[in-house]
């Protein structure tokens, strides 16, 4: 949407990613780890409901090129979950928080192809779940589900889901098997 003067205003998901972004992402490695246990993200039960899914893994799903490797760490005074991943040449991150502002998870995908996907979410039993819009290749609406569950203390399984009817029927794009690393 454009507004008189010809600028284009952004959406409620566009300033989250903004947020992310220009609000911490590039800077959240320069937190100093004294400074991480000192906020208030530690000692808040919200904020440790994807500890689960903290450390190193070796990942495989259908079709891929073996294993890849995903780390699995805490930022910005432990108030982001932060998973870095490498498959075969593709790359990317994922974040994900808690907002106590509105006491709702938000999360992001960024990869070295140029995708970015900003999703919401809640967390329950050991199952994250986070929806977000985005385009498909001929412009038409997409809804994508990520789904982390826990499986055991040193297994994890995150699946990506896409509908095109706004989420009456899903499509698997993705469901690696997680084996944390000794």
């Amino acid at each position: 949407m454009r507004t008189s003067s010809g600028n284009r205003r952004t959406s409620p998901l566009e300033r989250l990613f903004l947020l992310f972004v220009w609000g911490g992402w590039l800077c959240g490695a320069a937190v100093p780890s004294a400074a991480a246990a000192t906020g208030p993200c530690v000692a808040r039960a919200e904020n440790r409901e994807l500890d689960y899914w903290l450390g190193t893994w070796t990942v495989t799903y259908p079709g891929g090129p073996g294993s890849s490797v995903s780390k699995v760490s805490l930022a910005l005074g432990d108030c982001v979950v932060v998973e870095s991943w490498e498959s075969a040449g593709h790359s990317g991150e994922n974040r994900f928080a808690y907002s106590a502002d509105d006491g709702g998870w938000r999360g992001m995908f960024a990869d070295n192809e140029g995708r970015v996907h900003v999703f919401e979410g809640q967390l329950k039993g050991g199952t994250a779940e986070f929806r977000g819009p985005s385009r498909g290749p001929k412009g038409e609406s997409v809804l994508n589900r990520i789904q982390v569950t826990r499986v055991s203390a040193d297994r994890v399984t995150q699946s990506w889901e896409k509908s095109m009817d706004n989420g009456v029927t899903w499509s698997l794009a993705f469901r690696g098997e997680y084996s944390r690393k000794k």
